[in-house]
C-alpha cells in the first residue's frame, strides 16, 4: 500500500534492533555460563526474548494507530472522507488516481504531513473563452461556476464575459462551468428569469424556445444587479445591394429635313442604373461594420437624340400690288385700312393652307390659351400682335372667322416667320 513504508520502517528498524540482541544473549550464554547453570540461564534467556516480542507487537500496534487517519477530499466541489495510511497530502492524492497539472491548484502543499481530520481541497483549472470589452482572450480559471469565474474575473474591468462554445457536433452553446442557482437570460431586447440555471445554457435557452441563428453568440456575464445573466447576441452578415440612378445625357443631331427652327425628338433618353454591394454586419440591429465587394453599371444609360432641322424656309410670295393711286388718295385709303377693325384678308393669304396652321399651332381650338398665359386662340397671338392687326380683347375670345382674318392680316404684313415652328404648314 502506498506511504507503507512511512508506516513501517519504524517497526523493522525495531525488529531489526532486538534481534541481535536476542542472539547477543543467547550466544553470551553458550559462550560464559557454566553447563549446569544453562537451564536456568536458558529460562531467563525465553523470558527476555519473550518479553522483546511482546514489545514488537506492540510497538506494531502503536504504529498503526498513528498512520491511520480519515481525511476530508474536496475536489472541485465533490467532497467526500477518505481512510487513508498516507503520511502526506500527495500519497492521498496517488490513492485516489487525482493528477495535478502545472495551473492546477491544491491546498494544503502536496507535501504537507497529514493528521488525522485534515481538509485537502483540489481544484483543476480550466480553460474558458473570455471577453473583455468585446475583446476575447483564453483564460485558465479554478472557479467551479459561472458566478464565481466572474467574479473573480471583474478585477481586469471594463465588460467581462464568459463566452460560451458552439464548437459541439450539434451546435448547442455551453460552457465549461456550472450555472448554479436562477439565472437571467437576456436576448431580443428582453429578459427572461429561470428559476434554475443548472441545467446548462442549451438547456436554458431551449426551454424559452430561443432559436439561435448560425452566426448568433451566448455569452454570460453579470448583470447591474449582480445576478448571473446569459446574453444572445444576434448577429447578422448580409451582402446588400443598392441601386443608383444614372442620368442619361442629350444630344443635338443637324436634320437637313427639318425646316430651321424646328426639332424633334428622335431617341428618347433612358436613365441607367448602378448597383453597390456592401457586406454589411449587424450586431441585434445595429449596423457594426461596412465592407464593399462591388460597384458597377447594371444598366447603361440611353441618351437622348434631339433632332434640329436645318433646311432652310421657302419664301412666300408678296401679294401683287394695285395701280398707282394719287398720292392723297393712297393715304387716305392706308388711313382708312388702319383703322377697320375687320380689314378683309388679302388674295394671296386666303390661298394657304390656314387649316394645317391652326392644328399646329394651337389644336385646332378657337379657344386654346398657353401653358404660360401669353398666347392665344386658334394661331397663338399674343395680346400685343392682337392689337397691332385691328383686334380688341383677348384673341381667345374671338370668333375663328376674325382670328383667321387677324392672322392672315399679319401674315400680309410680315410673312410666315410669324410662326417660327408651324409656319411652313401654310404651304403645305
Amino acid at each position: 500500500m502506498p506511504g507503507s513504508p512511512d508506516v513501517w520502517n519504524s517497526v523493522h528498524s525495531f525488529a531489526r534492533f532486538t534481534a541481535p540482541l536476542t542472539d547477543r544473549l543467547h550466544r553470551s550464554g553458550a559462550d560464559s555460563e557454566p553447563a549446569a547453570e544453562r537451564p536456568a540461564r536458558r529460562g531467563r534467556t525465553a523470558a527476555i526474548a519473550s518479553a522483546a516480542t511482546l514489545a514488537v507487537l506492540a510497538a506494531g500496534t502503536t504504529a498503526y494507530g498513528v498512520a491511520h487517519k480519515t481525511v476530508t477530499l474536496d475536489v472541485d466541489g465533490k467532497v467526500t472522507e477518505v481512510s487513508t495510511f498516507a503520511g502526506s497530502v500527495d500519497g492521498v492524492l496517488t490513492d485516489a488516481g487525482i493528477d495535478l497539472g502545472s495551473r492546477d491548484t491544491v491546498a494544503p502543499g502536496e507535501a504537507t504531513s497529514l493528521g488525522d481530520g485534515t481538509e485537502i481541497v483540489v481544484r483543476h483549472a480550466r480553460q474558458v473563452t473570455v471577453s473583455v470589452d468585446g475583446a476575447p482572450t483564453e483564460v485558465w480559471t479554478t472557479a467551479l461556476n459561472a458566478d464565481e469565474a466572474l467574479s473573480t474575473l471583474a478585477t481586469r474591468g471594463g465588460d467581462v464575459r464568459l463566452v460560451a462554445s458552439r464548437s459541439q457536433a450539434d451546435g448547442r452553446p455551453d460552457i465549461d462551468l456550472d450555472l448554479d442557482g436562477p439565472v437571467d437570460v437576456a436576448v431580443d431586447g428582453a429578459t427572461h428569469a429561470v428559476a434554475d440555471g443548472s441545467a446548462g445554457v442549451a438547456a436554458v435557452l431551449q426551454g424559452l424556445g430561443i432559436t439561435l441563428n448560425e452566426l448568433d453568440q451566448v455569452s454570460v456575464r453579470h448583470s447591474d444587479t449582480g445576478a448571473v445573466t446569459v446574453v444572445v447576441t444576434r448577429i447578422v452578415v448580409a451582402e446588400v445591394p443598392d441601386v443608383h440612378p444614372i442620368p442619361f445625357e442629350s444630344v443635338e443631331q443637324d436634320d437637313a429635313d427639318r425646316f430651321v427652327g424646328t426639332t424633334e425628338v428622335v431617341t428618347e433618353g433612358v436613365e441607367g442604373q448602378r448597383t453597390i454591394v456592401n457586406r454589411i454586419t449587424t450586431v441585434d440591429g445595429v449596423e457594426t461594420a461596412r465592407e464593399l465587394l462591388s460597384d458597377t453599371v447594371t444598366v447603361q444609360p440611353v441618351t437622348k437624340v434631339v433632332a434640329v432641322g436645318t433646311k432652310k424656309r421657302p419664301v412666300a410670295p408678296k401679294p401683287a400690288r394695285a395701280a398707282a393711286a394719287p398720292a392723297a388718295s393712297a393715304a387716305s385709303a392706308e388711313s382708312a385700312a388702319s383703322d377697320s377693325p375687320a380689314e378683309p384678308a388679302s388674295a394671296s393669304a386666303g390661298g394657304l393652307n390656314w387649316a394645317a396652321l391652326a392644328a399646329c399651332e394651337s389644336g385646332g381650338r378657337p379657344g386654346a390659351v398657353s401653358g404660360s398665359g401669353k398666347y392665344h386662340g386658334l394661331y397663338q397671338f399674343s395680346v400685343a400682335t392682337w392689337n397691332a392687326v385691328g383686334g380688341s380683347g383677348l384673341p381667345s375670345q374671338a370668333s375663328a372667322e376674325e382670328q383667321t382674318q387677324r392672322a392672315q392680316m399679319l401674315f400680309d404684313r410680315s410673312g410666315a416667320g410669324q410662326w417660327p415652328h408651324c409656319g411652313p404648314r401654310l404651304f403645305s
